[in-house]
């Protein structure tokens, strides 16, 4: 499957958005960044994506009702334990809008994709 056209900036996707979504996906930008600085950000498969050396580290998209994070399959099976209380699928989990995301979760997670491939 050929990746799709970028479709804007990371601050346009999140602006799109309602004010409360805006205030968790800044969040989640900003751990993202904080747990592996020098991430570049681009939008691929029409959602924020962070790379590190040209690869995928993690998505994330707004949805009515939750935010996706998408880190792929490994990862998702790493942290399956830890995330427990959120619907995951194959390489996906989803923070409920109504719920505090888990950032410390997060972290380690984009930690461990950021290791696999250094």
């Amino acid at each position: 499957m050929a990746e799709e056209k970028k479709t804007g900036t990371v601050d346009e996707y999140i602006s799109a958005f309602p004010t409360e979504v805006q205030k968790i996906m800044k969040e989640l930008r900003k751990v993202i960044h904080e747990a592996v600085p020098g991430l570049e950000e681009t939008i691929s498969w029409s959602m924020p994506t962070f790379k590190l050396k040209g690869k995928n580290i993690v998505h994330f998209a707004g949805f009515a009702k939750h935010i996706g994070l998408y880190p792929a399959p490994p990862a998702v099976e790493e942290f399956s334990d830890m995330l427990a209380g959120y619907k995951q699928g194959k390489g996906s989990i989803q923070f409920p809008l109504n719920k505090p995301v888990p950032f410390d979760i997060v972290k380690k997670i984009v930690k461990f994709n950021a290791d696999r491939i250094t």
